[in-house]
Parts: C-alpha cells; sequence; structure tokens
C-alpha cells in the first residue's frame, strides 16, 4: 500500500463533511480532484470506506476506523514539523481559538502583529456563537476564547481587552420624524440572532425589562446578514457597534436613541484556570497582555465617538 498524506487529509475532509462538494470547497480544489485521490485510497483497500445511498454520500464503519488512523497519522506529520522549527529555535506549534461570531471584528487585531512575528505558528480560529464557544471550552478542544458574557459554570481565567457596546439600529431615514424609539419596537418587525447567540441574549433581557413583546420576531444566523436585513429595512434590531462601523459612516444605518442603550459589555480572552497552556498559547496570552492598550488605541479609537 502506497497512500500518500494528500489522499489522508482529502479523506478527512470528506468524513467530516459527509460530502465530495463540501470537502473540495474547504480545500480550494475542484469536485472531480477529490473524487480521483478518494477513489486512489479506495483503490489500494479492499472494503469500501465510503458508500452512496441515493445521492447521500456514508462513510462506512471501516472508513471511520481509516479516519481514526489517518488523523493520528497527520498529526504526527504535524509535530515532526514543529519539532523541526523548535529545534531551529523557532516558536512553533498551533494557537487553537473559539470566537463568538461577533469577535471576528475584534480578534484578528490581536492577532495580526504576533503571527507576523511568528511565522512558523499556525492559527486555527473557530467562528461561532456563544454556546458553541462555550463548549469549545468545556471540551478542552481551545487555548483562548473570546465572549462579551462569561459563563458562570466554567472556572476561568481572563484578559479584558475591550469594550461592547449594543445601539438599536435601523435603516437610515425609514423612521418617520417624531416616532418614538418605544413605538418602533412596538410596532415593527425585530430582527434577533439565532438561540445561543449572546447578542440575542443581550436583546432579550433588554425588552423583558421594558416589557416589549414585539409584533414579530426574524430571526437570522449571523451578524451579516442582521446586519444587511436592517440595511434594507427589514426591520430594527439592537446590534453590537464593532460590526456596523462601515454602514454607519456610510449612511446605510442610524442609531436610534433609547434610554437603558447602549448595553455595555466587555470583550474578555478566556481561557480555563486547569489549562496546561502550550509554549505557543503562552507566548501568545503574554503578548496581549503586553500589547493590548497600544491595539486597542490603535485600531478602536473610533469606538469611543459613540
Amino acid at each position: 500500500m502506497d497512500f500518500t498524506l494528500r489522499q489522508l487529509t482529502i479523506f478527512l475532509k470528506v468524513v467530516e463533511h459527509q460530502s465530495v462538494t463540501k470537502a473540495a470547497e474547504e480545500l480550494f480544489l475542484s469536485q472531480p480532484a477529490v473524487s480521483i485521490q478518494l477513489k486512489k485510497l479506495q483503490d489500494q483497500l479492499d472494503i469500501p470506506i465510503t458508500e452512496v445511498v441515493g445521492r447521500q454520500l456514508y462513510v462506512t464503519d471501516f472508513g471511520m476506523e481509516i479516519a481514526q488512523s489517518a488523523e493520528k497519522i497527520l498529526t504526527e506529520v504535524e509535530a515532526i514539523s514543529y519539532h523541526s522549527k523548535a529545534f531551529k529555535g523557532e516558536l512553533s506549534g498551533k494557537l487553537k481559538l473559539s470566537i463568538a461570531s461577533t469577535g471576528k471584528y475584534v480578534m484578528p487585531y490581536f492577532l495580526a502583529d504576533f503571527m507576523a512575528q511568528h511565522p512558523a505558528v499556525d492559527l486555527a480560529m473557530d467562528v461561532t456563537n456563544k454556546t458553541q464557544v462555550v463548549q469549545s471550552l468545556e471540551d478542552n478542544i481551545v487555548d483562548f476564547s473570546l465572549v462579551s458574557v462569561l459563563p458562570r459554570q466554567l472556572d476561568l481565567n481572563r484578559v479584558e481587552l475591550m469594550s461592547n457596546k449594543l445601539f438599536l439600529v435601523g435603516a437610515t431615514g425609514r423612521r418617520k420624524p417624531g416616532t418614538s424609539a418605544r413605538k418602533i419596537l412596538e410596532q415593527h418587525p425585530l430582527l434577533f440572532r439565532e438561540q445561543g447567540s449572546a447578542t440575542r441574549d443581550a436583546m432579550e433581557r433588554f425588552l423583558a425589562s421594558r416589557n416589549f413583546s414585539g409584533v414579530k420576531k426574524i430571526e437570522l444566523t449571523s451578524n451579516e446578514a442582521l446586519k444587511q436585513a436592517a440595511i434594507a429595512g427589514l426591520g430594527y434590531s439592537i446590534m453590537p457597534l464593532i460590526g456596523i462601523k462601515n454602514a454607519l459612516g456610510n449612511g446605510d444605518l442610524e442609531i436610534i436613541p433609547f434610554r437603558g442603550l447602549p448595553i455595555i459589555t466587555h470583550w474578555n480572552l478566556v481561557w480555563r484556570k486547569s489549562k496546561k497552556l502550550s509554549p505557543v498559547a503562552e507566548a501568545f496570552l503574554n503578548y496581549v497582555r503586553e500589547q493590548k492598550e497600544q491595539i486597542i488605541n490603535n485600531k478602536f479609537d473610533w469606538f469611543e465617538k459613540y
């Protein structure tokens, strides 16, 4: 047998997505290229590793065993690469992060210079909602997470980074002159993130504290979708300032003053107290502690205008 690392990598992506098409998209390959490598791997085995029922691809039990072995092999190959770089005195390894979806507007600025200074460090960053971020911490599969609401069920260390402000916003010019914010909330559709989102939790708590139920709720599963819906005039929402900078600057959205807003929380880099940080994670933590004020002042000075 003569497996290649390329074949094993492709097969693992097919297993992860249960789809040749989705695996091809993530690997930036054509679907035929993935199918060819999958067939070359299969041709070396006497037992099927995948099967197609109807139009759906499934991984067989034998295929799952091969996938587990492939993952171990690729992990060891990755380790060899890191050991080689470490032997030459380079900081090397993988930095693993999970961040709440709005954090994608924050975290890259705390990573850019660190990654540039340490080219042998690899980055894996999962952008998801609050529920999945907490789960990644519980499962100990990440070094750090970025959250705006601290999960109480976990014993965590944290470094506070910057404030997170949430305002009531809507399409510019859509509100009739003299219409109060209360009337807007009572008479127009309200745009919400999906269940499990910290932004949704904050919005629901605020509305409940003021006895608003809303005439209609529209749910969207990303901040970008929510922003575009608000710009289009589909409804109003309470959104984090960090994600609507350009829309405010372009005049696509306007902030609607309302007593009790903005809601202010803080972005925190968190990790479990029991976590044994790798040299890469330790280096990144030290970098954030030393550079956070400069990064905030240089990259987020606009934030204090609102």
